[in-house]
């Protein structure tokens, strides 16, 4: 059976783990999807980044190829975390006048909140643009996978996903904000948290991430190919976009 994906032109967007720069690795997850499936990746993803940078992404992939994009997919988050970014609220609440089977009466009306300074009110900005832009493209989250020791100098210490953050928050509240997303702006979600299989904080898993005593946090070439393994399957039961069905 063919793979729905094979040939694609694809936006991959994220952090470290999709940056081009190859970031504690010789071959991105995302190569290893173009040897299995064809496709012409787009890579947009930027070392460092958080939620908020999303929409720059977007506007960037926009500008350089408009509509010419079969899907999208996400893959951010664990910045946030790091970064102790609240979590926010999906929702602003304020009553309003609406007619309502024949009667205007009033009632609480939610919105989407856009307060940039939350994970949350950075996925709804975000997601905002994206559903508005790419209307027939096929857009897809990726949870975070989990979180080993790394130290890259100075005070950029990060311990391992066993400790939270500044807020005392771990990791897994942040991946849940992310399955929420999916059913708020209906997109599908892939949860490499849970299907990649990889988990740094074991030492037999050291061996898929870049440095066994000080990088626990990116993974090497075996783990994007593990990654790339999960996704590969994944997608093929998503449809890559919807430009053959006419409104």
């Amino acid at each position: 059976m063919s793979h729905p994906w094979e040939g694609k032109k694809i936006a991959f967007f994220g952090d470290s783990i999709t940056d081009a720069i190859h970031v504690g690795t010789s071959k991105n997850y995302w190569q290893f999807l173009a040897d299995k499936l064809h496709i012409t990746p787009l890579v947009y993803g930027i070392n460092g980044r958080q939620w908020d940078h999303i929409p720059e992404q977007t506007e960037n992939l926009y500008r350089d190829h408009g509509q010419d994009v079969d899907a999208i997919l996400i893959f951010i988050g664990t910045n946030d975390f790091n970064s102790s970014v609240p979590p926010g609220q999906w929702w602003d609440l304020r009553e309003e006048e609406v007619l309502s089977h024949g009667k205007l009466i009033r009632l609480v009306r939610r919105t989407a909140n856009l307060d940039v300074t939350t994970v949350r009110g950075r996925i709804n900005h975000a997601m905002g643009l994206l559903k508005d832009r790419f209307v027939k493209q096929q857009i897809v989250l990726c949870t975070p996978i989990h979180r080993g020791f790394a130290t890259f100098g100075g005070d950029n210490v990060q311990p391992e996903e066993s400790f939270p953050n500044f807020l005392g928050l771990y990791v897994d509240e942040y991946v849940s904000i992310i399955k929420e997303a999916g059913s708020i702006w209906s997109v599908p979600v892939i949860d490499l948290f849970s299907l990649c299989g990889l988990l740094p904080m074991r030492d037999p898993y050291a061996n898929y991430f870049h440095l066994q005593d000080t990088d626990r946090l990116h993974p090497n070439a075996a783990g994007h190919a593990r990654i790339a393994e999960t996704l590969y399957y994944q997608l093929a039961a998503l449809p890559p976009d919807f430009k053959n069905i006419p409104f």
